[in-house]
């Protein structure tokens, strides 16, 4: 097989047209935009940005609980405000007496146990709580 000298040219560059390049790259825009889905969970997601349209004293107002899991010597102690328990079972009970719509943090310390933190969180679960956080020490 011969080339000829012309097929050979230093720096010949091969030229596309355009024209179909760019309805190409239409169709495809159309074909994706088209077959797109949104999931209805996402719609149904409330915003993080949200307006308080009824004014001051509703639930975004409160401020959330802090659960604090210590160590003191050998023994978890689980800390809300001034009270202290060491127990799961009054722990449970007086977070179930709590305003639930403002959630939890639980906050643990670098000295407590994970064990400890999965009580906790889960002890907030027991009690209603929605809006659970961890926070774990720094």
């Amino acid at each position: 097989m011969r080339f000829s000298k012309r097929d050979h040219r230093e720096g010949s560059s091969v030229r596309l047209p355009m024209t179909s390049l760019i309805d190409v790259v239409f169709l495809l825009l159309i074909y994706f935009m088209v077959t797109a889905s949104f999931n209805a969970r996402e719609a149904q997601l409330a915003s993080a940005l949200q307006s308080d349209q009824q004014g001051s004293g509703r639930a975004a107002d409160l401020q959330p609980q802090i659960l604090s899991v210590e160590v003191d010597g050998e023994v978890v102690i689980y800390r809300i405000g001034e009270r202290v328990f060491t127990s799961r079972g009054p722990l449970v009970e007086t977070l179930s007496r709590l305003n639930k719509e403002a959630g939890v943090f639980v906050k643990g310390s670098s000295a407590a146990p994970v064990e400890a933190g999965a009580i906790a969180i889960q002890s907030c679960k027991d009690a209603g709580f929605r809006k659970v956080t961890y926070v774990p020490a720094s």
